[in-house]
């Protein structure tokens, strides 16, 4: 369990961790799958158009509780966590669990997933809505940066148009001319809502 909370919020190569408990990657997914269906972690998966493509290819693990999680990394206190090398990790499982809780709150489908291409751009979660998609970067500084906005309009321009872009981060909620809002991840749930 150590070693998944390191890995928490990154493709999962189920090889890699095998490797490094020293069994083959089937008992990995066996494991995985008694974690998930203890609660204890869940999966995201990635978003592609093609449904089979969405079940076999590499999903992300994220942990239900990040108490547990920061235990498990070796964080005491609270100072600890912005000093840490997976401070951007926690603070993605942390918006990613909310938006898990805010659709199971409401009696729905998560209908979460992650987007990665083959160049690496990446958008962390996207929120499907019957056919339409809302785009989410989440990011844990303080402080907003134009950059954070990259990842959403290159996906709403080459890939499909999002129906909405928000860079959740740990500053001031503003809206930009281009339509993407940037809000302070207190306010997750908000985007979440049906």
């Amino acid at each position: 369990m150590r070693l998944l909370a390191g890995r928490t919020g990154q493709l999962m190569n189920y090889q890699a961790l095998a490797r490094d408990v020293g069994v083959d990657a089937k008992t990995i997914k066996e494991w995985l799958s008694i974690l998930e269906a203890s609660f204890v972690v869940f999966k995201l998966a990635p978003y592609y158009k093609n449904l089979g493509k969405r079940i076999s290819k590499s999903p992300k693990y994220y942990f239900m509780d990040t108490g547990l999680l920061c235990h498990l990394l070796g964080i005491e206190k609270p100072e600890q966590v912005t000093r840490d090398p997976l401070v951007g990790q926690l603070f993605e499982n942390l918006v990613v669990l909310e938006a898990r809780k805010a659709r199971h709150n409401q009696g729905l489908s998560p209908n979460l997933y992650f987007y990665r291409d083959s160049h690496g751009n990446e958008i962390d979660l996207l929120y499907a809505s019957g056919p339409n998609l809302i785009g989410v970067e989440i990011k844990s500084a303080a402080t907003f940066h134009p950059e954070f906005k990259k990842n959403l309009l290159r996906f709403s321009e080459k890939q499909q148009r999002l129906e909405a872009g928000y860079v959740v981060y740990n500053g001031d909620s503003r809206t930009f001319s281009d339509g993407i809002k940037a809000i302070n991840f207190r306010e997750t749930t908000s985007i979440f809502k049906s």
